[in-house]
């Protein structure tokens, strides 16, 4: 995201007097007074709120240190800055705009669990994990991990951005000593654990193979398919998941759970030259021995986990951090499969946690001695394989997706193991996500299988609660009784029904502000609070965030970007129009057939017709600056790098049929849709998703 956001002029008039900060990391970085509230209409928490965060930290198991002396332990230094610059000029990140969690203040705006990890998550600085095993700590969302080699460093899992990891490179080698990067390993396939490579090494090195990039069996694919289809709309659900408008505040933004927030700068790829193909694999790299563990289909479609034998150390990837995780992410993606997870982790505890010594990731802190390695392990498996036959369980006796949330319950012996609360996930929408894998978004009623819209709907349940006027009494009612969720049920309606009462929309973002504060995991209250902030002030407005840069384009398959295309075409446009057309690329000798039938753009592999309409003729690198907006493909044919043989009009058909998304559009009826985007070019690739935090 090195864009900068700016917050609407309105925002700019009503919030100028009590927030000063600088945009950057996710966002806009905003920095708030934390002893009051950011927003003029924000409102402090209830008394309903403050007797549960009470009751939380009277319930849960506080007593237990063991994670702060752990997340200390082999503190070797932290540098004299707590802002990173991006080579744009903007903050790229800012830790110090988290410091008043470090005031040993009680917030009644934050769940007492979740302050407790948001202040684990401020360590900051270069970590020891064993003599030869090093970390570098509160840089980016990410941790990044250098493993002393014979000659240099190995790199594990080189953060989100260029400025960021080569920041963190810059810091060990003043304080260890001058060492070259010899290898980097990317544990899997999202951005947080790749985008920064071209900090710490070059491209040239990699090539030639002075550098090995090892990486799991898939990455290339899957770190950029599983973000192109949906990306604009994870994009822009990250503006909830992630917060990225929030003020960092006791009332906004206090952490992501397995980091602070996600860095700005440049994110880039480098193809890995090593690919670690079998489920367990040994290889010695710069003296070095490890033993590559695959894991499919756990955190993310391509990951893997590393055991170096002589240091009787386990890499656990994001496979175990500090939370129990995502098995739905709420910004958008495949819902995961808890029990796979659970396996996999299982497969690891007897593979190298009966002899393991140390235990580290890359989020969160180690663990250190054999005991303590295992609680850890076996708490996670049981939790992720809980979630799976605990849900399917009570699926099997009729509960639904739309009862499960409500229903289904963490065994108490879990819920007080720091280890598996689930602040990245959270225990709702994780159990609705498991329902969702196995049967689907129906609950069975024939009521809910083709509902009316909720803006269709909205009016009819408006009219029958009389108007307006008592359901806002209603709905206050409900607030000031703490009946939170009750209110947002008739509320939401009110908000459909009537999208300009902004009335009903300030007492809806009440109601969700509240919500916020209780909620456990920053996704969920990220959540409710940017929809509370949305509520109130509108959408941002002004220039999109950057989520890819020209290496994901770059590492596009052709077969993707065409598919693309076919989810980017408006089927209005394309009625009762037909064509063929070939597409070849000479340069890396890949062929395909272009087809327009029934409204509907396909593409397939590996053939040419005899009956094309038209054969377009361009090379796969010459495509490339097409897709990256750096070249229009008008320009390339003008200039013969793009050659047309047949009929033209389908070339000036499709481009005419094909939309580009806009970022801005609404979540929250009312809420005022905005352009987000800068024009591009019909042919040119649209951002891809962000993938950072899984």
């Amino acid at each position: 995201m090195s864009h900068i956001y700016r917050v609407n002029l309105l925002m700019v008039i009503l919030m100028s007097q009590a927030i000063s900060g600088f945009a950057a990391g996710g966002g806009e970085i905003v920095k708030a007074d934390p002893g009051k509230h950011f927003h003029p209409k924000g409102k402090m928490p209830s008394q309903y709120t403050i007797a549960l965060q009470n009751e939380l930290r009277e319930n849960l198991p506080f007593e237990d240190k063991r994670d702060f002396e752990e997340a200390r332990k082999g503190f070797i230094a932290e540098p004299d800055y707590k802002q990173i610059m991006a080579e744009a000029g903007h903050v790229a990140w800012d830790i110090g705009s988290y410091d008043w969690l470090l005031e040993g203040k009680d917030f009644d705006s934050i769940h007492p669990s979740l302050q407790r990890v948001a202040i684990l998550n401020m360590n900051y600085g270069l970590f020891e994990v064993i003599p030869g095993i090093y970390q570098v700590r509160g840089y980016d969302l990410a941790n990044i991990s250098f493993i002393k080699g014979e000659k240099g460093w190995i790199v594990f899992d080189p953060l989100t951005a260029k400025e960021t990891a080569a920041a963190a490179l810059k810091f060990i080698n003043e304080q260890l000593g001058e060492r070259p990067v010899t290898a980097v390993v990317y544990s899997h396939s999202h951005a947080d654990h790749f985008g920064g490579v071209r900090g710490v090494v070059d491209e040239a090195d990699v090539i030639s193979g002075k550098v090995k990039i090892i990486a799991p069996v898939g990455f290339m694919d899957h770190a950029v398919a599983e973000n192109v289809y949906a990306g604009n709309a994870m994009n822009r659900r990250m503006f909830m998941q992630y917060g990225v408008l929030l003020p960092r505040s006791p009332f906004g933004h206090v952490d992501q759970s397995i980091g602070k927030n996600t860095a700005a700068g440049n994110l880039g790829l480098i193809a890995p030259n090593v690919i670690i193909k079998d489920d367990i694999e040994e290889m010695t790299v710069d003296g070095v021995k490890m033993v590559f563990q695959n894991t499919p289909g756990t955190e993310a479609p391509s990951e893997m986990n590393t055991y170096f034998p002589d240091m009787k150390a386990f890499w656990a990837a994001e496979n175990i951090t500090g939370t129990i995780h995502n098995i739905y992410t709420l910004r958008g993606a495949l819902v995961r499969d808890a029990l796979e997870w659970s396996k996999q982790i299982n497969n690891a505890l007897y593979l190298f946690g009966q002899d393991a010594e140390v235990m580290f990731a890359s989020h969160s802190w180690p663990r250190w001695g054999n005991e303590r390695i295992q609680e850890v392990m076996r708490a996670q498996r049981d939790t992720y394989a809980h979630l799976n036959n605990g849900v399917l369980h009570l699926a099997n006796q009729g509960v639904t997706i739309n009862q499960i949330h409500n229903v289904y319950e963490v065994p108490e012996s879990l819920q007080q193991q720091w280890s598996a609360r689930s602040y990245h996930g959270s225990v709702e929408h994780n159990s609705r996500a498991v329902i969702n894998r196995y049967l689907g978004y129906w609950d069975g009623n024939p009521t809910t299988l083709i509902p009316l819209s909720p803006e269709d709907s909205a009016s009819l349940y408006v009219e029958m609660m009389g108007g307006a006027e008592p359901i806002l009494a209603k709905g206050k009612e409900l607030y000031d009784q703490g009946k939170y969720r009750l209110a947002q049920e008739i509320l939401n309606k009110l908000v459909y029904a009537e999208p300009q009462n902004q009335q009903a929309k300030n007492l809806l973002a009440d109601v969700f502000e509240q919500i916020g504060y209780q909620q456990e995991s920053p996704s969920v209250r990220n959540s409710f609070l940017a929809a509370a902030y949305e509520l109130r002030s509108g959408i941002p407005d002004g220039a999109s965030p950057k989520s890819s840069g020209p290496d994901m384009i770059k590492a596009m398959t052709t077969e993707l970007w065409l598919d693309f295309l076919g989810v980017r075409l408006d089927s209005d446009k394309a009625d009762g129009k037909a064509f063929k057309i070939n597409l070849v690329t000479p340069d890396n000798d890949e062929k395909f057939v272009l087809e327009l039938s029934n409204g509907t753009l396909t593409n397939i592999a590996g053939y040419q017709v005899d009956d094309a309409d038209l054969t377009v003729t361009i090379n796969r690198s010459d495509l490339e600056k097409t897709m990256m907006g750096a070249v229009t493909f008008d320009d390339q044919i003008k200039a013969g790098k793009a050659k047309l043989e047949g009929n033209r009009e389908p070339y000036e058909q499709l481009k005419g049929m094909l939309v580009h998304f806009d970022l801005g559009f609404e979540i929250m009826p009312g809420t005022g849709a905005n352009d987000l985007t800068p024009d591009q070019d019909a042919f040119e690739q649209e951002d891809l998703g962000r993938t950072d935090g899984g």
